[in-house]
């Protein structure tokens, strides 16, 4: 694996998206250990413009054809790459030594094992990969002998909570969540909750895709996938308690009764800068927790029937094999449904369940595998909204 204190050339997938945002101010508060190699956005070329500007770019990636002959124009000295296979592309040219991955979505599957396999160490917050292919990547990390560090703020607080620890010391961790944009109703009541409503986070500011998948609680579920890949654990060992503040991230409880917990602001600066720094807490400039915020702090379970997708997630992650990659494909075409406002809250949930009813299942040997389950889980979800159209289901 190398030295891991050694300068950090950095390939950025989801560079113009909220954590990619983020990971930028990192990197520019550590000059001395990190440095932006490459990176790609999706259609903000207006971010694309400021890096190339900034910082000494190689290769870049961006989604349209259009902004590939713009941006090669403007920067003649880059290789700008467009297109699926270019993705690819990227992480085989650059010259990084760790991939940060913020893609939204099944697209950072590939890209990431693709990293692995040429040696390169993973900054992780695109939940799919592991939701999806967690066998094969974790099979892969191991294999080529690089690290995974979590990016998700529940993660990174578990490892921050497990430093200096040994796993077969734990009793069981905990995860905590926001509850979404409609913690407060009962699940009854969201019969006329628009996208635009769900859209409308209480703590954190996201992207669309992962603040529907919090007001579903979806994204917990994952997480809850993503833990059991990450340290190991059983799925009985892994609890969730919504925290409203978000100001708790995790704790973990040890064999005799000990409780550590990790609490930091609702910001992702501070779980990227732990990935990137080695799990060294090095300086960060952003403003700290006050004593007033923490005079209030409230943790209490997930009433159970709240969030059907999130037991439904929990279920598919206890499945394992293909289970849990149908459920992410699924779930990936029902919310966009729902951020086009073609169906409602409850056709969204409805839809994932129909899927994870409907599929037949087969065990996870090979990436061919993972790649067919997601497309199963499409399938199915699509299926569903037609028949909804139609009147058939």
């Amino acid at each position: 694996m190398g030295n891991l204190f050694v300068r950090k050339d950095i390939l950025l997938l989801g560079a113009s998206g909220s954590i990619g945002l983020q990971t930028i101010d990192v990197i520019k508060q550590n000059k001395e250990s990190m440095n932006l190699v490459a990176f790609s956005v999706g259609q903000n070329v207006k971010v694309a413009r400021n890096l190339l500007s900034e910082f000494e770019i190689k290769y870049c990636w961006v989604q349209n054809r259009e902004d590939q002959i713009s941006l090669s124009q403007e920067f003649p000295l880059v290789n700008v790459l467009c297109g699926d296979e270019q993705l690819i592309d990227l992480v085989e040219l650059s010259q990084a030594n760790w991939v940060v991955n913020a893609l939204i979505g099944f697209v950072g599957f590939l890209p990431t094992l693709r990293a692995i396999e040429l040696n390169k160490n993973i900054a992780l917050a695109n939940k799919e990969t592991l939701v999806a292919g967690g066998k094969i990547v974790m099979d892969a990390i191991k294999k080529h002998d690089v690290l995974l560090t979590p990016i998700d703020s529940e993660h990174s607080a578990i490892y921050q909570c497990l430093i200096g620890h040994d796993i077969e010391s734990v009793h069981q961790i905990y995860l905590t969540a926001s509850g979404g944009a409609f913690r407060d109703l009962e699940h009854h009541e969201l019969a006329h909750k628009t996208s635009k409503d769900a859209l409308k986070h209480p703590t954190w500011s996201m992207g669309q895709k992962i603040t529907i998948d919090s007001a579903t609680m979806m994204n917990k579920g994952f997480e809850v996938i993503e833990a059991h890949w990450l340290f190991g654990f059983d799925y009985d060992k892994i609890k969730v308690l919504i925290q409203p503040e978000s100001l708790i991230h995790g704790m973990v409880e040890f064999m005799d009764t000990s409780l550590i917990c990790q609490l930091g602001s609702s910001d992702m600066r501070l779980p990227i800068a732990m990935s990137l720094n080695d799990g060294v807490h090095k300086t960060l400039m952003q403003p700290s927790l006050t004593f007033e915020e923490l005079t209030s702090l409230s943790l209490r379970p997930i009433k159970k029937g709240r969030y059907p997708l999130f037991e439904l997630a929990v279920k598919m992650g206890n499945l394992g094999g293909n289970g849990p990659a149908v459920l992410n494909g699924a779930n990936e075409v029902a919310v966009e449904y729902y951020l086009n406002d073609e169906i409602s809250y409850y056709e969204m949930e409805e839809a994932v369940i129909y899927a994870c009813d409907k599929f037949e299942y087969k065990e996870i040997n090979v990436v061919n595998d993972v790649l067919e389950a997601d497309a199963m889980g499409r399938q199915l979800a699509h299926l569903f909204v037609k028949g909804v159209k139609y009147g058939n289901v």
